[in-house]
């Protein structure tokens, strides 16, 4: 523990001096964004200053009243992003009426080609009141590091970019506080057995 201590606080000031040169602190890997959210070590989610796919300008205050199922993707990833979108479309479905008190959110890690038109075009497929959030590559990897997202891009051979990403679905309550989040692979029923409890909350008066 003493070593592990020690360890901690030369890292934080090796990071002060870097701060101090205008050096960018270095990415954290996806192992160490994992554990600071399974073990809630620090806040996740925060405001963000986005898109929608209709040109919007939107902010997380827009969704507040509502439950929010956040994730991050992209457009073009090959089987993850499309599953984790079919099942929260599945999971809106089987809610019914009480689904309007949810409100699913795509924030694209790939905003060079991930348009506001493109968006529009895309989430339909999976639920008509899916929102699909894009911006400038600052501001999405400011919304990204606030959810604790682990993304790197790389140039496809055949052309686009590839994304490498953590594929969490963040639960956050009405407030925007993070509730916790469901791993890749999780069904619809699964989110359903989390959601219905905090659907019956009743909400803190404001």
């Amino acid at each position: 523990m003493r070593n592990r201590a020690l360890a901690a606080v030369l890292l934080g000031l090796l990071g002060m001096a870097g701060a101090a040169r205008g050096e960018t602190p270095p990415r954290r890997s996806a192992a160490e964004l994992m554990d600071v959210l399974m073990w809630n070590r620090e806040p996740v989610g925060g405001p963000f200053a986005l898109t929608d796919q209709a040109g919007r300008p939107r902010t997380e205050a827009d969704f507040r009243g509502r439950l929010l199922l956040v994730t991050f993707g992209y457009t073009a990833c090959p089987d993850v992003c499309p599953t984790e979108l079919m099942e929260i479309g599945r999971a809106l479905t089987l809610l019914g009426p009480e689904a309007d008190a949810v409100q699913p959110i795509f924030i694209t890690l790939d905003p060079e080609h991930d348009t506001a038109a493109l968006l529009a075009e895309y989430l339909p497929n999976f639920h008509p009141r899916l929102v699909g959030l894009t911006g400038s590559e600052a501001a999405i990897r400011r919304a990204a590091d606030a959810y604790k997202v682990y993304y790197e891009t790389s140039p496809r051979p055949e052309g686009g970019r590839a994304v490498e990403h953590s594929a969490f679905i963040y639960l956050m309550d009405r407030s925007g506080a993070y509730l916790g989040f469901f791993p890749p692979g999780t069904s619809a029923e699964r989110m359903l057995t989390i959601l219905r409890p905090h659907l019956a909350a009743r909400p803190a008066p404001e």
